[in-house]
């Protein structure tokens, strides 16, 4: 019995998580302001303009990932510590 309602309940709830994200757009609560303008700017950013994140935060890889064992060079920096 127990089997059964869990195996009821579970996607059930999931269901119901799945639907509570929210769709609308954002906007800025009725009586509240944007923060101020950053310093050297006269305009202040839109809220979409603040959620956008910079270009410098979402780097793209740019090395090669390894796809095999390779012996490593030897390194000229890999120094024993001091005595």
């Amino acid at each position: 019995m127990r089997k059964t309602a869990a195996l009821i309940l579970i996607p059930v709830l999931a269901a119901t998580l799945a639907g509570c994200g929210q769709r609308a757009q954002l906007t800025v609560k009725q009586g509240e302001q944007l923060p101020p303008a950053p310093y050297g700017r006269e305009v202040k950013p839109k809220a979409a303009e603040l959620l956008t994140p910079p270009t410098l935060a979402i780097p793209e890889r740019s090395v090669e990932l390894r796809t095999r064992s390779e012996e490593r060079q030897d390194d000229p920096y890999d120094l024993p510590p001091p005595e």
